[in-house]
């Protein structure tokens, strides 16, 4: 990074450090993205495919499930095989409306099960934790000099790089004293790159004027009272996605995915957590619907590090794993079908004789988000975003 360069960060953040009471911000620069709209939603912890996606249609699958095969109410029927947990209903809309696909067996060419190595790994796009530094995302941002957004106060590793990244989250300190903007505007008009940032600062202020305040995203959908911020900040996502000034890529999160206890019962956490999930995943459709051709040029892939074990543990939970599941909904997308190769799920198709064998490498998945969707050249792709996936296709993932 050029010494230039560097200054105008600084001062960057110094304005955001300024307006940091009206929301917890950062920002970069002021690049207009154009084509595609993507929203990455990453579910922390290791979101168990087979309560999600259970494979019904597998003779195999209520013997080595034992009582996670039991769901309490009728699964959403897909195509005769697969299923979607009974929580999932908006996504069962989309499913038939031909606007969901779910890539099943998928995961990640790491298989030692470490949480933390396991999302570096997805988030850096690499084959194994930390080789690289930088996130996919951010690269292949940059590479197309458009912008993201993090809805977070933390930019997380996907989105770092050399990208302009912004990051929102609500907060519940009370807003700076309109004479201190009018200082900080007076402090800030000899220097163009202070005063674009605080310009900047107070738009991202008027866009998130009525949110409430809350705790962080992660682990939004754990409690009673927070699925309503999962919903408020995926309808947030898409406002920002809307301006003609914001970015090409919004990122989400959710934590509280590490099901190793508890996941038979039908209000346990795991449930829980997929009725938020659906919940945010649907106003994320109804706030991408909501502007004028938006919908149409908008993909949402939903992805976690890594699947569980098939067989119940002792806490009547799952242990991490390796095979799980993906979601892609969107107007851009082919819907209305599960793909990926289906190992089975009898002992001797398992990974190590416990996990669901993956048969799609989610970096697959990524390469077609980033080059059929993005338009982020091929030759870009697999030299700078994904190194190592030359031999990867992409998937027949978006509509023609």
């Amino acid at each position: 990074m050029s010494i230039a360069s560097n200054m105008i960060g600084r001062r960057q953040l110094l304005a955001a450090a300024a307006l940091a009471p009206l929301s917890t911000l950062s920002l970069a620069g002021s690049g207009r993205p154009e084509g595609g709209r993507l929203v990455l939603v990453i579910l922390r912890g290791g979101l168990d495919g087979l309560t999600a996606v259970p494979a019904l249609g597998d003779l195999a699958f209520a013997p080595a499930r034992g009582a996670l095969a039991q769901f309490g109410e009728p699964t959403l029927p897909l195509d005769g095989f697969f299923a979607l947990h009974p929580a999932l209903v908006q996504l069962h809309a989309m499913y038939g409306r031909r606007e969901l696909a779910l890539v099943q067996a998928t995961g990640l060419p790491y298989k030692e099960r470490s949480h933390f190595e396991a999302q570096q790994v997805l988030e850096s796009g690499g084959s194994r934790p930390h080789e690289i530094t930088t996130g996919w995302l951010g690269r292949a941002l940059a590479s197309r000099q458009s912008k993201g957004l993090a809805l977070q106060a933390a930019v997380p590793l996907v989105l770092r790089g050399p990208a302009e990244i912004d990051s929102w989250a609500p907060s519940a300190l009370p807003d700076p004293a309109p004479e201190l903007l009018a200082r900080l505007e007076k402090l800030y008009e000899g220097d163009a790159a202070l005063s674009q940032a605080l310009m900047r600062a107070r738009g991202l202020r008027a866009d998130g004027a009525t949110m409430p305040a809350a705790n962080t995203l992660a682990g939004m959908v754990a409690g009673a009272a927070r699925p309503p911020l999962a919903l408020t900040l995926a309808q947030r996502a898409t406002q920002f996605l809307a301006r003609p000034d914001g970015p090409q890529a919004a990122v989400l999160e959710m934590g509280g995915w590490d099901s190793h206890a508890n996941q038979v019962s039908p209000q346990g956490p795991l449930a829980n957590n997929l009725r938020g999930l659906d919940a945010a995943l649907g106003a994320l459709r109804d706030g991408l619907q909501a502007t004028p051709g938006l919908w149409q040029r908008s993909l949402v892939l939903v992805m976690t590090e890594f699947g569980r074990e098939v067989a119940i543990n002792g806490t009547q939970g799952t242990d991490h794993g390796s095979g799980g599941a993906a979601f892609v909904f969107g107007g851009t997308v082919r819907g209305g079908r599960v793909l990926g190769d289906w190992p089975g799920l009898a002992s001797k198709d398992r990974f190590e004789g416990r996990d669901l064998r993956i048969t799609t490498d989610l970096r697959a998945v990524l390469k077609t988000v980033l080059q059929d969707h993005l338009q982020v050249a091929r030759s870009t792709v697999e030299r700078e975003v994904l190194p190592g996936t030359a031999g990867l296709a992409p998937l027949s993932l978006l509509r023609g």
